[in-house]
């Protein structure tokens, strides 16, 4: 299975990166402030509760007296309550917060991808966006929300616990104070090599996204092929290197929690110890040493949980970048047209055209061609000639890396690509139709489309009787990526969805190459209405579809060789004759099959 390629990253904790995803927080500023204050009065009361029950010791345990007993009840009762309403509080809002999170990043990302150039996903695979938006995605909502709830928790309770510990006894509370610099420099010290295996583990999560995806568009595939062996083989290694380089990050994340505890047990051992002292000699209370003993316990809670937000946060930074890196890409193609009112009619020039895909070779060089407004132009050569590279640079899918395009005699990157890609009807060679209704996917090609204008785009492209005699018309389900449907069928819908808006440039990229003669007859018939009176670009191996267009242009490594009718390239006896009689005979044998 193919491997992702992703980028490296930074192995430190990276505090630019946090910023920029701090930003989605913006909108859910009345929620945060509400969390912090919620979390701070959370961390004050579970800090009381100890200095309580020191103040029960002294006053009531050791004076052996009730005086003023059920008033203590009573406040203790109420602090209970109030702690309580806090905790539900708190659960509520980080609950609200993680959920929008999710939902804001999620959007932003999608509608990213909608900005991205082919380029982009030429490169990416689905599995791996898939990864970046679900589980990435997930995984930062969760170690913010809760991230907040935990940290303003921790230094709250942290602070108040130090208020009251050297409010009781200098001496003591140092002993607590300085395992605070010690569990720093160990934190310092894990968190780059646990951030390390985290990206490992993000980075494999992704491949073997991935490599699910992969799996399961390609099933059939792979059991016409016998090849499920070779797949199961192949993810058990994918999945074995992610379940050792998450153990390994496990091991680490063991490593430094135990640590952690291992100096809040040696901080409480010697308070006790030394706390004990000082109680044998009077110098503090019976209630004092039970609340030092209680606050060494409790202090290294929160320092607990806040080693563990920030192993989190090292964890989810692997995450963080992915998405920030994701939602941060910018489309190779810039929308700065500034013709809003401009309306295409379908001349096109290319001047002096050189194109080449990122990685790769040169496809087209100091190409050069003139279309008329309403010419329908067939592109024929060997498969990597350059014929779809054409017509992608016509779309402005991509653009040329030297020379220039003009529609209209305007270069075309002053044209909006809204405008563009509105005047464009693009019908490829295996159709693809989304989830929904007949009606639906024609009705992609115009959003405000009525019901009238999708029968008359059906009509028009030869659909409407087959849709017709489906169980429920144009409500019929089409299935996952069309599946109820046949390929014929989906070709009719998907040239009904190309034609619905109108456009002024037809694009058919091998749209009769995958059916059979009858519905390619059909096809054709109404291929032959569609591009009349519109500027088209035909890639083509069917001889019905060279025979009619105005000029054929044969193209060979991204030059044109021959430039024609089909009468007159005949008679030259050149490419076009060869390949001419090539493709008749291969029909003849299709037919005759």
């Amino acid at each position: 299975m193919a491997q992702i390629k992703e980028k490296e990253y930074k192995n430190n904790f990276d505090l630019k990166l946090w910023k920029k995803y701090l930003s989605f927080l913006k909108p859910y500023k009345k929620e945060i402030f509400s969390l912090i204050m919620i979390m701070v009065f959370v961390g004050a009361i579970d800090a009381t509760f100890p200095y309580l029950s020191k103040y029960a010791i002294d006053n009531f345990v050791i004076k052996g007296t009730y005086k003023g007993f059920y008033k203590f009840i009573l406040f203790y009762l109420i602090l209970i309550i109030f702690q309580t309403i806090n905790v539900y509080l708190l659960i509520a809002i980080a609950g609200k917060v993680d959920m929008g999170l999710c939902h804001d990043i999620r959007k932003s990302a999608f509608e990213k991808l909608q900005t991205l150039s082919f380029s982009f996903f030429d490169n990416t695979q689905t599995g791996y966006l898939m990864s970046r938006l679900t589980s990435d995605v997930s995984k930062l909502g969760d170690t913010l929300a809760w991230g907040i709830v935990d940290m303003v928790w921790g230094v709250s309770i942290m602070t108040f616990i130090l208020i009251y510990l050297l409010t009781l006894n200098i001496k003591l509370a140092l002993f607590i104070i300085l395992a605070i610099p010690v569990l720093f420099v160990i934190s310092i010290y894990f968190q780059k090599r646990i951030l390390k295996q985290y990206r490992i583990v993000r980075k494999l999560n992704s491949q073997i996204t991935g490599s699910f995806n992969e799996a399961i568009m390609g099933a059939k595939t792979s059991k016409i092929l016998s090849t499920e062996n070779m797949h199961i083989s192949e993810f058990k290694l994918e999945t074995s290197e992610m379940k050792n380089a998450a153990i390994k990050a496990a091991i680490l994340s063991s490593i430094y929690m135990p640590i952690v505890i291992s100096l809040g047990s040696i901080s409480t051992a010697i308070i006790l110890v030394v706390g004990g002292k000082y109680t044998y000699m009077n110098l503090i209370s019976f209630g004092t040493l039970a609340a030092f003993i209680s606050y060494s316990i409790q202090f290294f809670e929160p320092v607990r949980e806040l080693a563990r937000v920030t192993a989190e946060l090292i964890s989810a930074q692997a995450a963080a970048e992915r998405v920030i890196d994701l939602i941060n890409t910018e489309p190779e193609i810039k929308d700065e047209g500034k013709l809003e009112d401009f309306k295409i009619q379908g001349d096109i020039v290319f001047e002096n055209v050189s194109f080449k895909y990122k990685e790769g070779e040169k496809v087209l060089e100091n190409f050069n061609l003139q279309v008329k407004k309403g010419q329908t132009i067939a592109l024929v050569g060997e498969t990597g000639s350059g014929k779809t590279a054409i017509v992608n640079l016509i779309c402005r899918f991509y653009e040329p890396t030297e020379g220039r395009i003009f529609i209209d005699g305007v270069d075309y990157r002053d044209i909006p690509l809204k405008i563009l890609h509105s005047s464009l009807g693009y019908v490829l060679q295996t159709p693809h139709l989304f989830s929904g209704t007949v009606a639906d996917n024609i009705r992609y090609g115009k959003l405000d489309a009525t019901m009238d204008e999708i029968i008359e785009a059906a009509k028009l492209v030869n659909a409407h009787d087959f849709i017709m005699g489906l169980e429920k018309g144009y409500n019929t389900e089409v299935g996952e990526g069309g599946s109820k449907l046949s390929i014929g069928q989906r070709q009719l819908i998907s040239l009904a969805r190309a034609v619905i808006s109108n456009p002024s440039i037809f694009i058919l990229d091998e749209a009769t190459s995958s059916v059979d003669a009858h519905t390619e007859h059909i096809i054709q018939d109404a291929i032959q209405r569609v591009l009349k009176g519109r500027t088209s670009f035909v890639i083509a191996h069917r001889l019905s579809t060279v025979r009619n267009a105005d000029r054929i242009l044969v193209i060979e490594g991204g030059k044109i060789i021959e430039d024609g009718n089909h009468e007159t390239l005949l008679k030259k006896k050149g490419y076009y004759y060869t390949l001419y009689k090539n493709m008749l005979t291969e029909e003849s044998q299709r037919i005759e099959y």
